[in-house]
């Protein structure tokens, strides 16, 4: 089991590579931030946020070990060749530590997305993404490349360089269970940031449990033909102060397959309690 921490991208930047340094001297794994292009709203007041991609550029050159990564990037809301370029970049300066999360993102109203153009239309979304992703492998190589799809085209172009990290900069992807075509997608990647569809067609609020976690990793391991490694990432936060009690959590998760916890601080805006769980340490098995 590995360890990320994510935090808020609304704090400074410079503040956030601080807290990240303290994150490895602390001996966590991973620092995440929240990518969030965040749109006021008649029921969503504007709120401070800073572009991740810079700040992780930040991050990247302040820290030496820690894997880092947006948790998690909507790829429909980003043109694929200028996420190619950023991605790369990000893999250079932080010496083949990125991982690049993704998922639709998400159609609410109170997101504001409405009043840019975006699309919302969640079929639509899902074929972009695809598509992205095809086309971000496909740019990585550093070889001749074009592509030709239902929403983007590309003629014959070669990225360079490629990415520092091989056969590719690691992309976990959400994956609603059940539903297949979402799993699917997972399955051509590296990693699954586990979702649940509900009855109602619709994301479920709530956490996944251990046992959703074993039927996601019985599936992947019964239909995954990538031999690269792959990740099972599961969130939630711990006291930091209560061992025994901690370590019976993550036992649970270890035991259904998880191979990453991510502690949730994102929603804790608080630097001084930030700042206390990061130097409390990640919650490693003994």
């Amino acid at each position: 089991m590995q360890y990320g921490i994510i935090i808020s991208a609304s704090n400074d930047p410079r503040v956030l590579a601080e807290l990240a340094h303290e994150a490895e001297v602390a001996g966590w794994d991973g620092v995440f931030i929240s990518d969030s292009i965040s749109i006021e709203t008649d029921t969503h007041p504007a709120t401070p946020g800073f572009d991740p991609w810079v700040a992780l550029a930040v991050i990247a050159m302040r820290t030496e070990r820690i894997r880092l990564g947006p948790m998690v990037t909507a790829v429909t809301r980003r043109r694929p060749w200028k996420l190619a370029r950023e991605t790369v970049t990000l893999d250079h300066l932080s010496n083949g530590r990125l991982i690049l999360s993704v998922g639709l993102g998400p159609v609410y109203d109170d997101a504001g997305f409405y009043k840019v153009g975006e699309v919302l239309d969640r079929k639509v979304r899902a074929e972009r993404t695809d598509e992205t992703l095809a086309i971000l492998n496909g740019l990585w190589s550093g070889r001749p490349f074009s592509f030709s799809g239902k929403h983007y085209q590309i003629q014959e172009m070669t990225l360079l360089p490629p990415p520092v990290q091989s056969p590719r900069i690691p992309i976990w992807v959400v994956g609603a269970w059940p539903r297949m075509k979402s799993m699917q997608r997972v399955l051509r990647y590296d990693g699954l940031l586990p979702a649940v569809m509900g009855e109602d067609g619709k994301v479920r609020m709530s956490p996944v449990t251990p046992d959703e976690i074993r039927q996601m990793t019985a599936f992947i391991a019964a239909n995954r033909t990538e031999t690269t490694p792959f990740d099972i990432v599961v969130e939630g936060q711990t006291p930091g102060d209560g061992r025994e009690q901690t370590a019976t959590l993550m036992r649970q998760w270890v035991d259904v397959g998880a191979t990453w916890w991510m502690e949730g601080m994102w929603s804790t805006p608080e630097l001084d309690k930030v700042l206390t769980r990061i130097k409390q340490g990640p919650p490693r098995l003994e």
